[in-house]
């Protein structure tokens, strides 16, 4: 079968504060679920009815069967979801303190398994096939995951689609210049780059949007996607600009809406969509998921954002 989307990099149980504007160091109950932002894309994508896989390994523990029992009942491919023989499978606490700028602990052993991957845990056949592989840049941090990334990607080349996701998280790098200098040699081999104005700035050494966009142009993808939060998203080709404007909603928490705009552009782009349909339908995917407290479990299917985007943004 070929995969319209292959996911690679971090995988972890997420467990979500359900009390607002409460710290961690105050009494809190949390919901239980999955997450890690290339987990979240494969979601998201699987749930607007896309065959979608993730290349990840858990630990062998009762969590890492917990993960992959969850990946199947939200319809993603478990056939490149290994069990590493150690490391314990990472769990993530999320609190919305506050919602906008909500405070994530990551407990991540050294090795964790998800930075455990070499290349031949996907076939030849099944990386060259799939419609668009997307790494996040997490998975460029550490570990046989860095190299087998990069592997892959070159192995692909630019003849298919390849999207790297320049998800940065501080704490899994050892400095700044070590992560700018894996990001753009995995930009070097996509066809879409796709980040915040915060990653930008880590990536390239530019916050302007229009300038990181052209950057990212200069550098060969052929769909530079800059999120500028509150002020919309930009997307840029060669040929056009366009931005996106932000869709008023109330906002519930701030994670894992760049996931779900990742999954909806994969929709997009399997559609055959120009720049700007794409553009609004990944950007209210995010708006939807920014009025939801969860994330893999909140992704929408296309009726549910049909929905939300004839109301306006309204719920």
């Amino acid at each position: 079968m070929q995969l319209d989307l292959i996911t690679v990099g971090r995988i972890s149980v997420d467990l979500f504060a359900e009390q607002i504007n409460t710290s961690f160091s105050q009494p809190q109950t949390f919901h239980k679920s999955i997450g890690g932002s290339p987990t979240n894309v494969a979601v998201a994508a699987a749930k607007l009815g896309h065959n979608s896989a993730i290349v990840t390994k858990v630990g062998v523990d009762p969590l890492g069967q917990y993960v992959q029992n969850k990946l199947k009942e939200f319809g993603v491919n478990t056939d490149f979801v290994k069990v590493a023989q150690s490391g314990l499978t990472p769990v993530v606490l999320a609190s919305q303190d506050p919602p906008e700028d909500p405070k994530i602990i990551f407990h991540r052993q050294p090795q964790a398994p998800d930075t455990q991957l070499i290349v031949s845990d996907i076939d030849a056949e099944s990386l060259l096939a799939a419609k668009i592989f997307w790494v996040s840049a997490c998975a460029l941090s550490s570990g046989e995951t860095a190299k087998s990334a990069i592997t892959w990607l070159q192995r692909r080349g630019r003849k298919s689609e390849s999207i790297i996701d320049l998800d940065y998280r501080p704490s899994f790098w050892p400095d700044v210049d070590a992560a700018r200098a894996a990001a753009q040699d995995a930009i070097s081999l996509c066809t879409i780059a796709i980040g915040n104005i915060a990653e930008c700035q880590v990536a390239l050494g530019i916050s302007d949007p229009q300038e990181a966009a052209s950057e990212l142009l200069k550098r060969g993808v052929r769909i530079a996607i800059v999120k500028m939060g509150g002020d919309g998203v930009l997307l840029a080709t060669e040929s056009e600009r366009i931005v996106i404007a932000p869709l008023p909603i109330k906002l519930v928490c701030g994670l894992g809406a760049g996931d779900a705009f990742g999954g909806a552009l994969v929709h997009g782009l399997l559609s055959r969509w120009d720049l700007k349909q794409m553009g609004e339908f990944a950007n209210a995917a995010g708006a939807y998921l920014a009025s939801e407290l969860m994330c893999s479990d909140a992704m929408p299917s296309i009726e549910v954002l049909n929905n939300f985007i004839g109301t306006g943004g309204k719920r």
